[in-house]
């Protein structure tokens, strides 16, 4: 990867483009650290602290920190890409907006244009429930009277800007820059968290010491916290592993003879990625699972309905195994509006196509349809595992380290997709052409 860098730097036009993403990603940091007018951060950050298994603990792992100490991009992308998520499902129930898609660059636009103003309404919900939550942590610096009005339109206002500037420099990045801009900002956000995951070990090795004052010693992270540094590395390698992985189906094409011609007699094979979803089930099991713990610390919630509502939070094994089964789920439903067997077969048998060994039709549309569900588990069980054992690790050891498996999973990927990108413009560059 390093020395893909390293020659895509000597490439004056990829070197713009380097610089120019890099850029984009300093505002970003920037935006980060700008507090909204109004609000009293130190305040507002220390009632966070409690905010893990909530919607807003999700939020501040996306966002780098940035939700928890109140700034201008406490939103992040999140607005835009949950409307994505929306118009894309919209697609498969919604017949005009299944004819967009089915109608090229020019639909394409018209869906883009839709999922802008889907973004913009989300990220007034959002900043309206934003604001909320501030006032509720008694974090506003003024509550009553025209200026609590002026200071909840201004607060509103700030939070819906910063998303739509985030989604307007996302766009930039995708024009001019390296990568997917969106996802960049992500990484972006979750890299920024490795400080303070460097400081979260550095403490565990100096309460294995007793070097912290009111604490007892733990002789046991000297050898919890290194096997724990190995076990999440050994997730990063499979993580690149399993997202190079894929079930290949042969695919032969029959001869024909137009006039004095012969067409096809090529032999090729359909690529099945075992991470067909990404880390889209991860993100959405996590947002589902997190509304019982907002709700219990939105409203206060306490007694027995207090102490159920506990029960949906990551210091619980019960959660972990709703997590593993929403993941299962999500997983598959996903890849079940994404892919048609039936349609894969259709489209084979028109081209004169098969799979070795099985007929054309329905026959090919089963055997399809098996190998999805067998790969789809597998990438499912690769999910839960990645996705559960830092949360294992954490109710048995204690030992809770901010780099979790959703964030290996977005920066792994996000960093893959960067080396193909540089990899393909490489490619381009050196390739010789016809007159060469």
């Amino acid at each position: 990867m390093f020395q893909t860098f390293a020659n895509a730097w000597k490439i004056e036009d990829l070197r713009k483009k380097i610089l120019f993403t890099l850029m984009i990603l300093l505002i970003f940091r920037l935006g980060a650290a700008i507090v909204v007018p109004f609000v009293d951060a130190k305040v507002f950050q220390e009632a966070m602290t409690s905010s893990e298994g909530t919607i807003t603990g999700v939020l501040n792992m996306m966002t780098g920190g940035s939700f928890s100490q109140a700034t201008l991009f406490a939103l992040s992308v999140t607005p835009y890409i949950n409307a994505s998520i929306i118009i894309n499902l919209l697609q498969v129930v919604i017949p005009s907006l299944e004819r967009l898609a089915r109608e090229g660059e020019e639909g394409q636009k018209k869906i883009n244009r839709i999922t802008r103003y889907a973004a913009i309404g989300l990220s007034v919900a959002l900043a309206v429930i934003y604001y909320f939550l501030i006032k509720r942590y008694n974090a506003l610096l003024y509550t009553k009277g025209f200026a609590g009005v002026f200071t909840a339109i201004v607060i509103i206002l700030a939070y819906t800007a910063g998303a739509m500037l985030l989604m307007w420099l996302g766009e930039q990045i995708d024009s001019n820059g390296i990568g997917n801009g969106l996802s960049l900002l992500i990484f972006t956000g979750i890299i920024s968290n490795l400080p303070t995951a460097a400081a979260q070990i550095i403490t565990y090795l100096q309460l294995a010491g007793g070097h912290i004052e009111g604490e007892a010693a733990r002789p046991s992270f000297y050898v919890l916290v290194p096997l724990i540094l190995v076990l999440f590395a050994a997730m990063f390698v499979a993580v690149v592993f399993m997202n190079a992985a894929e079930r290949r189906i042969p695919i032969q094409y029959a001869k024909r003879v137009v006039g004095r011609k012969m067409y096809g007699g090529q032999s090729t094979y359909f690529p099945i990625r075992v991470s067909l979803t990404g880390v889209l089930p991860v993100i959405f099991a996590s947002a589902i699972l997190s509304v019982p713990g907002t709700i219990k610390d939105f409203f206060g919630i306490t007694g027995t309905w207090g102490t159920i509502l506990s029960w949906f939070t990551p210091s619980h094994f019960g959660y972990a195994v709703i997590y593993a089964l929403l993941i299962i789920g999500f997983n598959y439903f996903y890849v079940s509006i994404q892919y048609d067997p039936e349609k894969i077969a259709n489209d084979l048998r028109k081209n004169s196509g098969g799979i070795p060994g099985i007929r054309p039709g329905a026959p090919t549309a089963d055997f399809l349809k098996k190998s999805l569900n067998r790969v789809t588990f597998i990438g499912a069980a690769f999910l839960v595992i990645v996705a559960i054992l830092p949360i294992i690790i954490t109710i048995t050891t204690g030992i809770n380290i901010s780099l979790g498996g959703t964030s290996i999973l977005i920066v792994v990927g996000v960093a893959l997709e960067i080396q193909q990108t540089l990899d393909s413009y490489m490619l381009m560059r050196h390739h010789k052409g016809f007159l060469d």
